[in-house]
């Protein structure tokens, strides 16, 4: 799989990449087939069968409401969070779904949205069967499709393909590893944002390049500045209530008071922030996930506020920096907590953080490197066990952990010479064993941990 910047940064909505994302794009990509084929007109029942973690907590991860309105058409770059629930409760009281906006057909959820807890597809533990079937019941078009972690859906075709199979890589400095990235690097003598830079320019220009980075960080910005004044409950029988807005009135009027407010306490504020917004189904980047969506806006919104001499160029050196490491997690081992444990998400992000801070900081390839590694070392085994299958207990505080880490991680890096006794690529490999032997309860389930050990009421 070739990975750009923009797969791992994308403009979505909450609260999951892996169990809203993803099902809402798997919806419409099954759609979009059954137009290209022209089977849309013949169309009278459309069916959905959802396994595993999907199966398990796709109720709390709104993976029934996605699936709804990807098969109507939506996309989750587009698609207005304050309408789908309007939108999906007209589905629901109709019993008809406009499929594509083009033809309508009847949808019973009890009947054709089917949660198999019980069971597991081969290839993840994200797995779907959309089928069209015609008046007579007959199949016309079945597909099974993977959501992978950070809103990444691929089909069961394409998971079958042979490598020589696959498109050819287009960029000019291919990587897969930290090690291969710290070649291009040094025999380029160019950083990390130059190496990803250069790739980028496989796909678009350099004027799309900025102004998709810098459209991102919009999003982000926008993200935090929401979830700092919006207050209330979240949603789901967990009854959480907003704390960000608290948090901000708290930490303005200590600054209205001469106080200085520690550093932890802005990350936090901004990580929670986002997270918030994510478990209410706001417009949120995953970065690399949605579960994980709040660590790295928070470090890059605190390095932006609160640091010197900051310039427009940091914005695209940190996300740059980011997706670079990211994508070695996404080649290497996994960005689904479905499949690792949250190891693969906050860990992911912390690691995706610590790198684009040491380089905005002036940290060397060898340095980010080490900043990267040592964010993800001090996760490895971090479990996925949300109560009640919501993103809201641990999620959103494990965010503001998240970002507290990687600033740590960086300045520790910063303050050595970069060279270090464990790799980024050993950790990475480490980190996927680790997520290969955790026990499925502990991945994305609520089978296991906080999810049974805590009332959900």
């Amino acid at each position: 799989m070739t990975i750009s910047v923009f797969d791992l940064f994308s403009i979505g909505v909450g609260p999951s990449s892996s169990h809203t994302v993803g099902p809402m794009r798997a919806a419409r990509r099954f759609v979009c087939l059954l137009a290209e084929q022209q089977l849309l007109q013949q169309i009278a029942h459309i069916t959905v069968d959802l396994y595993g973690s999907l199966a398990l907590t796709g109720h709390g991860h709104a993976t029934d409401t996605a699936i709804l309105l990807g098969l109507a058409g939506a996309e989750p770059h587009t698609v207005d969070p304050n309408t789908m629930a309007a939108d999906v409760a007209y589905i629901r009281t109709q019993q008809t779904i406009n499929v594509l906006q083009q033809h309508n057909i009847a949808f019973n959820e009890a009947t054709d949205l089917l949660f198999h807890k019980d069971k597991v597809l081969p290839f993840h533990a994200n797995g779907m069967r959309f089928t069209a079937l015609d008046k007579e019941h007959r199949p016309l078009c079945s597909r099974v499709y993977y959501s992978i972690g950070g809103g990444f859906v691929v089909d069961e075709e394409s998971m079958n393909l042979p490598t020589g199979e696959r498109s050819p890589d287009p960029r000019p400095y291919p990587f897969i590893s930290g090690l291969e990235l710290l070649a291009h690097c040094q025999q380029q003598r160019l950083s990390v944002a130059q190496i990803m830079w250069a790739n980028e320019k496989a796909w678009r220009d350099d004027a799309a390049i900025r102004a998709g980075l810098l459209r991102i960080w919009d999003v982000m910005k926008s993200c935090i500045a929401r979830g700092c004044v919006t207050t209330g409950m979240l949603p789901g029988v967990l009854k959480v209530k907003r704390r960000a807005p608290e948090l901000y009135e708290k930490l303005q009027a200590q600054l209205a008071k001469g106080q200085q407010v520690a550093e932890v306490n802005w990350l936090s504020l901004y990580a929670i922030a986002v997270n918030e917004e994510n478990a209410a189904g706001g417009q949120v980047v995953t970065a690399p996930t949605n579960g994980a969506a709040g660590t790295i806006p928070a470090v890059l919104n605190y390095y932006m506020t609160h640091e010197s001499a900051v310039k427009e160029e940091d914005i695209i050196t940190f996300l740059l920096t980011a997706a670079a490491i990211g994508i070695l997690y996404k080649e290497g081992a996994s960005i689904s907590a479905a499949e690792v444990g949250c190891q693969g998400e906050v860990g992911v992000a912390c690691s995706m953080a610590a790198a684009g801070l040491a380089a905005v900081l002036g940290g060397s390839v060898e340095q980010i490197e080490n900043a990267a590694e040592i964010g993800m070392e001090h996760h490895l085994g971090l479990t996925c066990d949300p109560i009640a299958g919501l993103v809201q207990i641990p999620c959103i505080e494990r965010n503001a952990m998240g970002a507290v880490q990687a600033v740590t991680a960086a300045r520790l890096a910063l303050l050595g010479d970069g060279f270090h006794k464990v790799s980024l690529d050993e950790v990475i490999a480490t980190m996927r064993q680790t997520g290969k032997d955790m026990s499925t309860k502990y991945k994305e389930t609520s089978l296991g941990g906080l999810a049974v050990n805590v009332p959900e009421c």
